[in-house]
């Protein structure tokens, strides 16, 4: 079995009660958080080594380490191989900005898109774009329903009664 197969056993595990579940997910938020924190303090620096290394690193459990990996994987510019990721693999944080901020506010981590590291790497307009662009992506707009009576779409001139609505 693969890391990320054991980590989504367990974070999603269907046994597990509300007040486990929330303990269990306030505690991988906070770490969560606590790896951003670090991570946007330097963006520069992409960070290197193995699962096992960035585990210690950031003072957590290869679990929760793997749980972290899977959710920035689609931020990164070159994602790492997490369906078969094992202890001793070698990973890369090396993430976009901008699409960090996006998929930060997609998955609605408002703990994460409000860190005050985000003021020195993306200045207010463009988070206030980023955050508008993600929103109305999940939009749905429905076009104007063409009426009985309304001239045909189709350019022929006829009512649309007379023509395609037939």
């Amino acid at each position: 079995m693969s890391l990320l197969t054991d980590w989504r056993d367990v974070a999603y595990a269907e046994d597990m009660d509300q007040k486990t579940g929330q303990i269990f997910w306030g505690n991988y938020f906070t770490i969560e958080k606590g790896i951003y924190e670090q991570l946007l303090s330097n963006p520069e620096e992409v960070v290197t080594g193995t699962v096992e290394e960035l585990a210690k690193k950031y003072n957590t459990t290869l679990q929760i380490m793997v749980g972290f990996l899977d959710g920035i994987n689609e931020s990164l510019k070159e994602p790492n191989p997490i369906e078969t990721m094992e202890a001793n693999t070698v990973v890369n944080l090396g993430f976009d900005l901008e699409k960090l901020y996006y998929n930060m506010v997609e998955a609605s981590a408002d703990w994460l898109y409000t860190l005050p590291q985000w003021e020195n790497l993306l200045d207010d307009s463009r988070r206030k774009e980023l955050y508008l662009t993600q929103k109305k992506s999940g939009t749905v707009v429905k076009e104007k329903k063409v009426g009985r009576n309304d001239p045909c779409p189709c350019g022929s001139g006829k009512k649309y009664k007379f023509c395609c609505g037939k």
